[in-house]
């Protein structure tokens, strides 16, 4: 595997090694919990933490995907070059609210580091999980840019582009 290859898909190897490590540390503690009768006091604050990480880190793997919800009925109705202008202004509103969260969520995690919080069943600084809100709004900031940069050079969105993959399935 590449260098390149790795990075390209680096929220998906992310994303898919939390959820295995994260599914094992909730299994582990059913086991302990409804077997043995004594709980791990720490991994069911590592499970959340890893949540919150593969929630971010996974919003930014599904604007690569381009798999995020979206409300299709009012873009449909929109043809043409109008339709390449109306992606575009939706892909800037979206880019400046995850570069708003990129931006509050450093000044959060600085804040939090200031005040040396710590977890309370494993006693690691907040920051770590707090730093997944700017980390993954920054990839998403980064992925939006390339959506962008991808409907500038003309690539097909919306309709056309369904269009083409069924034509290409056919």
């Amino acid at each position: 595997m590449t260098v390149k290859k790795f990075l390209d898909n680096f929220e998906e190897y992310f994303c898919v090694w939390t959820m295995a490590i994260m599914t094992i540390l909730v299994f582990i503690q059913v086991v302990m919990r409804y077997v043995f009768s004594n709980s791990l006091s720490w991994s069911e604050e590592l499970a959340r933490f890893i949540f919150l990480w593969l929630s971010w880190i996974g919003a930014s793997y599904a604007v690569k995907e381009r798999s995020h919800f979206r409300v299709e009925m009012f873009a449909n109705m929109i043809k043409g070059s109008c339709r390449r202008f109306f992606e575009y202004f939706v892909l800037v509103v979206w880019f400046v609210f995850s570069f708003i969260l990129t931006w509050l969520g450093t000044e959060l995690v600085v804040f939090i580091y200031d005040t040396g919080q710590s977890s309370a069943a494993m006693d690691i600084p907040m920051t770590w999980p707090y730093a997944s809100v700017p980390v993954g709004c920054g990839l998403m900031c980064i992925r939006l840019l390339i959506e962008m940069y991808k409907i500038y050079k003309g690539e097909p969105v919306g309709s056309e582009k369904e269009q083409e993959e069924l034509e290409e399935m056919i």
